[in-house]
């Protein structure tokens, strides 16, 4: 770990408090003049970091700006041992993540970007990144499921990701089926989970959940207004929100990442789920075909009743609520 680094992470330590110059310099063994550059080089990153004559230095508490070493203190349990990898600009998490699982990277490895150029949602939709204002992750698992099983993979983190921003931002949340975190009646979050399977044994190599957050993000283009918002309309300056949120949700799915068949979280999905009882329409190749959702199975399935009186269980597809 370069100097920068080691100083970054006693900074965040001690978020809120000074350290002195002589003090860091000593414990990480440098010169007082190294400790001085390498806190000026953090602040020209746009690090908010006072310096005070006898006092030392500190990092601002509204500083939020993502980081390894901003986002490490507020891990728990399982999600503790995470390899996290933090990058200013990624095309995709999702691709990034998807290379390393191919090349071994072991579960529990995560890919964390402030910008994404090429975000990806389901069914070949873009998923809107801009930088500094949503949170943009990806995280390799190794579950032994059949590929048929894997859409509890997106369930599980559904209710991850919902219980993380009910937490952290104290708002309520829901779910539409099977990816899709609602505040309201506008989507402010998006899940793609993306695996590959051993054709000889049937079960998968590894997955990739991929977690898009609209934390304040704000200017959304123009097929994405009246649809997409955001958590806040102004992110809170007396905290390191969006490290605090992506601790959260790693902490989340840590939780349930080793009993993904035991279905505990089912019940949770289903509470939160906003299109049960409700008219949707099932699109299907190419065809919006009216009927109601009726439950969710066991296995995570969206149960469906056509006008026909038959029924379905989709586990996988797109549906939208019927408009009046």
């Amino acid at each position: 770990m370069e100097l920068k680094q080691q100083i970054l992470k006693l900074l965040e330590e001690n978020r809120g408090e000074y350290i002195n110059g002589e003090e860091i310099a000593s414990k990480l063994f440098v010169t007082r003049s190294a400790v001085w550059k390498a806190i000026k080089a953090l602040k020209k990153e746009g690090y908010r970091i006072t310096a005070v004559t006898n006092k030392g230095y500190c990092l601002l508490p509204d500083n939020d700006i993502v980081s390894l070493e901003s986002i490490v203190p507020y891990l728990k349990g399982e999600a503790s041992t995470f390899t996290l990898e933090v990058y200013q600009s990624v095309t995709s998490t999702n691709t990034l993540a998807k290379e390393l699982a191919g090349q071994g990277a072991k579960e529990g490895t995560v890919i964390i970007a402030r910008e994404q150029t090429e975000g990806r949602g389901r069914l070949g939709r873009s998923f809107y990144s801009p930088a500094s204002t949503g949170i943009y992750l990806s995280l390799i698992l190794r579950p032994k499921l059949a590929l048929e099983d894997s859409i509890q993979i997106t369930t599980a983190a559904a209710v991850a990701v919902a219980q993380a921003i009910e937490q952290v931002a104290g708002v309520s949340t829901s779910i539409k089926w099977v990816n899709d975190i609602f505040i309201g009646d506008k989507k402010i979050c998006g899940i793609l989970t993306e695996a590959s399977i051993n054709f000889e044994s049937g079960i998968l190599e590894y997955a990739v959940v991929g977690i898009g957050i609209n934390l304040s993000t704000k200017d959304f283009p123009k097929e994405l207004q009246g649809i997409a918002g955001s958590i806040f309309t102004e992110k809170p300056t007396d905290t390191p929100i969006t490290s605090i949120l992506i601790a959260e949700v790693l902490n989340q799915i840590a939780f349930r990442m080793h009993s993904l068949t035991s279905k505990e979280y089912l019940e949770e999905y289903r509470k939160r789920s906003f299109l049960l009882g409700r008219d949707i329409l099932v699109l299907k190749n190419n065809q919006a075909i009216p009927a109601k959702a009726i439950d969710i199975d066991d296995k995570a399935r969206l149960v469906v009743e056509y006008e026909d009186h038959t029924r379905e269980s989709l586990s996988s597809g797109e549906v939208s609520v019927r408009p009046n």
